[in-house]
């Protein structure tokens, strides 16, 4: 019986060390109780806490809404947890900015003007359908960054309606993402080298929802650009 619990405790003390290491470099970008350090652009779509979680509520006639950092980053490792309504469509912003005029752009299906303090820059995908993990040019060049098309697992990777743990990796001019550990988008775009991260809620037709998204576990480690990528979670 001491044996037992001997074997036990160690197990233990080797878990937590190896928890550590696996943590090593990482700080929290949300505290889990308050939204400090976080500000919402161009929607007025609802964020609020609960249960250590980001809540993010859609709100009938809102554009897309964004909770971003109020700090800028560059290289980095970011992971964080979500869970989306199947029905609503959402994304994690990376290296992104604000308009800071009235802006033309011209988009892949058509050309768009953008008003003063809209979020636009690399957002990864949370939906169903096949591109979750993928990079879409948010209010931008309007259109997925990599081709999903030859790789079943990155389309598979997703789970609608649970939990799913990302991982995304920003080094010099090349992005990759990871979902529940399957290795997703990998591309090389030199638009942005650094900017803010920001937390999508969609807009949503009349009469369609509400819906919710939830974020948790938000930690991010800054690296250097030619720095070696830690093993994939």
């Amino acid at each position: 019986m001491k044996k037992t619990v001997a074997l036990a405790v160690v197990a233990a003390a080797l878990t937590c060390l190896a928890a550590e290491k696996t943590e090593e470099g990482f700080v929290p970008l949300f505290d889990g109780k308050t939204l400090t350090g976080w500000v919402v652009r161009s929607g007025t779509a609802k964020y609020t806490v609960e249960d250590a979680a980001i809540v993010g509520a859609t709100v009938e006639g809102s554009p897309n809404t964004f909770l971003c950092t109020e700090k800028e980053f560059a290289d980095f490792e970011l992971l964080l947890e979500v869970k989306c309504d199947p029905d609503l469509n959402s994304g994690i912003q990376i290296r992104s900015h604000v308009y800071e005029k009235e802006t033309a752009v011209e988009a892949a299906k058509a050309a768009r003007t953008h008003p003063v303090g809209r979020v636009y820059g690399y957002q990864c995908e949370i939906a169903p359908g096949g591109n979750a993990g993928n990079f879409y040019d948010e209010a931008r060049r309007g259109k997925f960054l990599d081709d999903f098309s030859q790789r079943p697992d990155a389309q598979k990777a997703y789970k609608p309606g649970e939990w799913n743990a990302y991982r995304i990796l920003a080094q010099a001019d090349r992005i990759r993402s990871w979902i529940n550990g399957v290795p997703c988008a990998d591309f090389r775009d030199s638009a942005d080298s650094k900017g803010f991260i920001g937390l999508q809620v969609h807009g949503i037709p009349k009469g369609k929802g509400p819906f919710q998204v939830r974020w948790r576990n938000i930690r991010i480690r800054q690296i250097k650009a030619d720095a070696a990528p830690a093993p994939a979670k």
